[in-house]
């Protein structure tokens, strides 16, 4: 009697933890929903403020239809989104208008958005960084 006790407690205790894991797993991936706004790149040699003079690059996630769109700080762009846990995957080609633009804002943004491989979001859902292996390429900030 003792012995099926104590197997129904291990049993309960170990479907509680599964659950929990899972709903922790799906809060980080419900934190990229909503619209985030650029405010650091790395690589070009230009500085943040001249890549981008007049408007900071977006994008927005919908995470109900797997898709992704925002604007380059000159076109629209949107496409399919892959998401499992805190790997991100792009799908290319993007949609994008093609309006002429000036500079070399665009260009940074979407080459470097091609090479993201995985998220992260911290300051209780105010900052989303874009990481490519282990280095961070991308930070925005919540709208």
């Amino acid at each position: 009697m003792i012995k099926n006790v104590l197997t129904l407690v291990f049993l309960g205790v170990v479907l509680i933890s599964c659950n929990t894991a899972k709903t922790q797993k799906e809060d980080s991936v419900s934190k990229l929903e909503g619209t985030w706004e650029l405010n650091y790149i790395t690589g070009p040699k230009i500085a943040f403020d001249g890549l981008y003079p007049n408007k900071k690059p977006t994008i927005n996630f919908d995470l109900k239809k797997n898709q992704v769109s925002g604007n380059s700080s000159c076109n629209n762009f949107n496409g399919k989104l892959s998401v499992a846990g805190n790997k991100i995957d792009f799908a290319q080609p993007m949609a994008m208008t093609k309006m002429m633009c000036d500079g070399q804002g665009e260009q940074v943004f979407m080459g470097t958005l091609q090479k993201i491989t995985s998220y992260d979001v911290t300051d209780n859902g105010k900052t989303l960084n874009f990481i490519s292996g282990d280095i961070a390429m991308m930070r925005f900030t919540k709208k």
